[in-house]
């Protein structure tokens, strides 16, 4: 019977360290595919194109993007910095270009198309007035929402930068600071020429292009390193919320959408090939696994942790679809190419490859399970599981509780607390020690610190330290069945996982004679011991075993 188990706990120790081996071929090819898709020039193109459309030079006055405060304030920037950074007038030995050379940003990064602006509105009295304010008050301009949008022709009426155009349904719509924007809008394109594109601006701040209705004002454009193989879509959005002033957010994209041009490349390739091979094959076991265990199979969090991997591995030629589609975007060089639906798309590809690779490497502990000492942490969880998910309904209950708290308090006056979203951060923050009392302190000079005292009090004294302290035994016993093991191992004569006390067949006298306890290895695990569990010299009764112990 012994000869049975121990051949059955063989083979499954070599077909797990086989399966072991096959995952971390598959795991080594997996990270070749996604980090060579990615490198460090793209941080560094990103950096540039933010140098020259959102950082103020040296010799501004206070026109860069990031200073936009009002709608005077964008005109300024349109007509300055914008056209200075997409229209480059003289190449780097200071040769003057004409219109009909390209433009290169930086003298590397090629102008692809022409620059699009478009404008969201809402309609006028799109808000309720109170009574008393009739009088005084005409026009009410609410907040951006999709019923409030406005949608009729404005101004002169000649042009589309005066008719509302409805995009693709492809293109994504945008989740600006203040709302959740329309992929439509009142837009125009830049002509290829700076002088052209200047008047155009003029003509358009001459004639209330921008209005109380506004929004959101979006430039978009895009350019190409050939010397990365990378396109850099770029995105500058300012927002003219119902307060007033204005709000500036960015989005540079640094995207490969040519994948295959060195022979680099086409290694990837046969790599996405032998992933494509892994996933068909894992597809294969998980469902005959399926059809075995029936109900059984989703019992267990391995094979929910499987199924994770295979749905996020499935799109992985995704991309390469959508960038065949990048060349009917340069057909026509007046046009605005649309690469921002491209990259948008890219990047959520990225983040889903990035979710993949870390679950693919926390799946190496299935295949280490068998090691005692790996099996430590997953079996402290499953002893507390439940005391766990009642102290985070408690720890969550006073959480959200002070989140409310600070949210209603000091939200008015404080940006980390402007938004109840802002305000859990905010507390994770001040758990882990990083934040400003004086934010608060100054918002309200009384709630403020009885709000930060008693929060750190709580959620950090009382819970987590008291959880620490209440949940170590579960850890101790955890180590404990370690420490037994080690005894078990120091009183078998063979080494094995069997308790001697459980042989009346063996004798004090051979047990003596045998090299019980006396090589240096079951030695170490002795001494491992703590003095509690050290064995001592002592006879057990005759009428239960008739077995003597000594000392190790």
């Amino acid at each position: 019977m012994e000869s049975r188990i121990s051949y059955s706990s063989e083979v499954e120790l070599k077909t797990t360290l086989r399966e072991l081996v096959i995952y971390i071929i598959f795991l080594i090819n997996l990270c070749i595919v996604t980090f060579g898709m990615v490198n460090m020039e793209r941080y560094f193109l990103n950096r540039v194109m933010s140098y020259v459309f959102l950082e103020p030079s040296s010799g501004d006055d206070g026109s860069g993007f990031s200073n936009i405060r009002s709608r005077a304030d964008f005109w300024r920037f349109a007509e300055g910095p914008l056209l200075d950074g997409l229209y480059w007038d003289k190449w780097h030995n200071n040769a003057t270009l004409t219109p009909q050379n390209k433009s290169y940003i930086y003298y590397e990064n090629l102008l692809l198309g022409v620059a699009q602006i478009r404008q969201l509105k809402v309609r006028n009295n799109s808000c309720a007035i109170y009574p008393y304010f009739h009088t005084f008050i005409e026009d009410c301009y609410s907040d951006y929402h999709y019923r409030a949008e406005d949608r009729s022709d404005f101004g002169l009426g000649n042009g589309s930068e005066w008719k509302y155009t409805s995009a693709s349904s492809l293109s994504p719509w945008y989740w600006g600071s203040m709302s959740l924007y329309n992929n439509g809008g009142y837009m125009f394109t830049l002509p290829r020429s700076k002088q052209e594109s200047m008047e155009k601006l003029a003509f358009l701040r001459q004639n209330s292009w921008l209005t109380r209705g506004t929004r959101v004002v979006f430039i978009d454009f895009s350019t190409y390193n050939a010397n990365l193989n990378l396109f850099c879509v770029i995105k500058l959005v300012a927002e003219f919320p119902a307060t007033g002033g204005a709000l500036t957010s960015s989005h540079i994209y640094s995207v490969k959408l040519l994948r295959y041009v060195t022979y680099y490349d086409y290694f990837l390739a046969s790599c996405e090939i032998i992933f494509c091979l892994f996933i068909i094959t894992f597809i294969i076991q998980e469902a005959i696994k399926m059809v075995k265990l029936k109900k059984e199979y989703f019992r267990s969090a391995w094979n929910w942790l499987e199924l994770l991997l295979l749905g996020v591995s499935y799109p992985l030629t995704f991309t390469s679809v959508l960038a065949s589609l990048g060349w009917q975007l340069l057909s026509d060089d007046h046009v605005y190419p649309d690469f921002y639906f491209l990259a948008f798309w890219q990047v959520r590809y990225n983040n889903m490859v990035a979710i993949n690779v870390f679950f693919a490497w926390i799946k190496i502990f299935k295949y280490v399970n068998f090691n005692k000492t790996m099996t430590q942490l997953s079996s402290t969880l499953s002893r507390c599981a439940k005391d766990l998910t009642g102290f985070a309904i408690i720890f969550f209950t006073i959480f959200f509780a002070y989140a409310q708290l600070g949210y209603l308090a000091f939200g008015s006056q404080a940006e980390e607390f402007s938004s109840f979203q802002n305000c859990i951060f905010t507390q994770f923050r001040i758990v882990l020690g990083d934040f400003n009392f004086h934010t608060i302190e100054s918002a309200n000079r009384v709630l403020g610190p009885i709000y930060f005292i008693t929060f750190v009090f709580f959620v950090f004294f009382v819970l987590l330290v008291g959880t620490i302290l209440k949940y170590l035994p579960f850890c101790l016993s955890s180590r404990e069945e370690l420490w037994h093991s080690a005894v078990r191992q120091c009183f078998s004569p063979q080494g094995g996982s069997g308790l001697a006390l459980a042989a009346p067949q063996h004798t004090w006298a051979e047990r003596q004679s045998e090299p019980f306890c006396r090589s240096s290895q079951r030695a170490r695990h002795c001494a491992a011991l703590p003095s509690s569990k050290q064995p001592r010299k002592g006879l057990l009764d005759h009428k239960t075993s008739t077995l003597h112990l000594s000392l190790c």
